[in-house]
């Protein structure tokens, strides 16, 4: 995902870099790979892993689209990250603290809701000393 987040262009030579980075990341091999609709990646697949088999249907990696929804949206507002070091230093920080603010609403009535989150901000403005000021 950062790999991708990062790149400057989305051509087929950074999608074949991108491929080569998974392979020698994963211990095991692969038997499907699933990306978006994006050609590069079909042009690289055939390239460098051509025994994989290639899924690129529209649904197919909602899943994982998902689980990206709130990066993405940071990446829209910051305009793109400009390195991969920076992508993680905010991945890092944000993947402890995004869960503290989203609370799995839909299992709260409203006033557990509201009560949850004044401690929640009480303890965020603890732990940011914004308390004292």
């Amino acid at each position: 995902m950062l790999d991708i987040l990062v790149q400057n262009r989305r051509d087929t030579a950074g999608a074949k870099r991108f491929f080569r980075k998974l392979l020698k990341k994963t211990c095991s091999v692969l038997q499907v790979v699933v990306t978006d609709k994006l050609r590069s990646y079909d042009a690289a697949h055939r390239e460098v892993m051509p025994s994989v088999e290639h899924r690129s249907h529209k649904g197919l990696n909602n899943r994982a689209e998902n689980s990206h929804q709130p990066t993405r949206q940071r990446e829209r507002a910051m305009k793109g990250f400009r390195s991969t070091g920076g992508a993680q230093r905010f991945l890092a920080a944000f993947s402890g603290i995004s869960p503290h603010f989203r609370p799995r609403r839909h299992l709260m009535t409203a006033p557990g809701y509201r009560a949850g989150m004044a401690i929640r901000c009480a303890i965020w403005d603890q732990a940011t000393g914004a308390a004292g000021a």
